[in-house]
């Protein structure tokens, strides 16, 4: 497995072609879904596999 579990905020910047500030917030509300599911989050940091699902629906 080469691919990181993680995305940082940086990595999702690039892929969405905005601002750290708004990949932030993006980070966030994501991160809001999987705790609110009951899953453990990593602040400042998204699941790869979660965001993948939301944006390009990867299952």
């Amino acid at each position: 497995m080469d691919e990181k579990v993680f995305m940082t905020v940086d990595e999702v910047a690039e892929i969405l072609g905005c601002s750290k500030a708004h990949a932030y917030k993006i980070i966030r509300k994501l991160n809001e879904e999987l705790n609110s599911k009951g899953y453990i989050v990593v602040a400042g940091k998204v699941s790869r596999q979660y965001f993948k699902e939301k944006f390009y629906g990867v299952a």
